[in-house]
């Protein structure tokens, strides 16, 4: 189930907010009654019509981005940034969106769909779905502080849950670390102020992996579809915690 004004948004009628007017304005019927509350929430199964014009219903599609340094995850931009989904324009029809973010100075994994379930899944703490990222960090983390990332540390918007957290290299001439670190949570900007809280700020910073996908094969700005073994896998991994 999903909320209705968040289904128009995503159909590409309009933007979450006018879809919000329109729906107070009563211009929008689900299964041909008038709907005016915006708490309402409908299935796939369900028939939407905007201003009288029915919904239509896409196919489900899933692709695994190599996202580039420099580019918005989202689907426009009110200051004309190149965005993800701009990437795709010319060979996908469906109207896809960015399952989470990562951001404009971030590279690597990040998915996108027109399933709001799925992107639900993904994104929810909830379901724990991990993520990986290598940070190229300036200075060397002390073992307190990496233990300190692992045990999960106290933010401006509160604790983050405990992270799995490796040092790889280390440059002690340079001043400079790459650090691996896994988390399911996804804060606004969480791994840059995680390392900023132990004094260790990102100077890089790519994602990796989520859960057991990752980027082979792939460079940066290329995409490819989910196979649907793997689209299965991850919606088992979200509602089970585990896949065999």
């Amino acid at each position: 189930m999903e909320r209705l004004q968040k289904v128009i948004a995503y159909a590409g009628v309009a933007s979450r907010r006018k879809a919000e007017e329109l729906i107070l304005e009563g211009k929008v019927k689900v299964n041909g009654k008038v709907v005016r509350e915006l708490g309402t929430k409908v299935s796939s199964s369900d028939t939407v019509e905007v201003n009288g014009v029915k919904l239509e219903k896409e196919d489900k599609v899933y692709f695994l981005l190599y996202k580039p340094r420099g580019v918005i995850s989202a689907v426009t931009d009110d200051k004309g940034r190149k965005t993800v989904t701009d990437l795709f324009k010319k060979h996908v029809q469906e109207r896809i969106f960015p399952v989470g973010r990562l951001d404009y100075d971030t590279s690597g994994l990040l998915l996108l769909t027109n399933d709001g379930e799925f992107a639900n899944l993904i994104t929810h703490p909830k379901y724990k779905i991990d993520k990986t990222y290598i940070a190229r960090v300036k200075g060397i983390p002390t073992i307190e502080n990496l233990k300190k990332l692992q045990r999960g540390i106290k933010l401006e918007d509160g604790k983050t849950a405990p992270a799995k957290v490796s040092m790889t290299t280390f440059d002690e001439k340079a001043n400079k670390a790459i650090v691996e670190i896994t988390i399911h949570e996804g804060r606004n900007r969480q791994v840059r102020r995680m390392f900023d809280a132990i004094g260790t700020p990102v100077v890089k910073l790519k994602r990796e992996r989520l859960a057991f996908l990752d980027l082979t094969g792939l460079s940066t700005g290329e995409y490819r579809e989910l196979t649907k073994h793997e689209v299965k896998l991850l919606r088992v991994l979200a509602e089970t915690g585990k896949i065999d």
